[in-house]
């Protein structure tokens, strides 16, 4: 029987205009959304991953709003207020 961590393995795409993010900051951000996704789905750390994607300004229209956010709206759990 396969172990709950090989049945769930999350990934965590966060997109995000540039920013000026130092490391210190960048892991503190990974590490607080790798708690809470090992919290939720009861896996080990070990099986979830995380891109930190900056989308330009310009492009988060195109890239982002419209392909992410307007046309998959019912995956969204949480909806901008923009």
């Amino acid at each position: 029987m396969a172990s709950r961590e090989e049945d769930v393995v999350p990934h965590v795409n966060i997109k995000h205009f540039p920013a000026p993010l130092n490391d210190e900051q960048a892991s503190a951000l990974v590490s607080a959304v790798t708690e809470a996704v090992t919290r939720a789905f009861g896996c080990d750390e070990g099986v979830v991953s995380i891109a930190l994607e900056p989308v330009e300004r310009r492009a988060w229209q195109d890239q982002v709003y419209a392909p992410e956010i307007v046309e998959r709206s019912h995956l969204l759990r949480k909806t901008p207020t923009y």
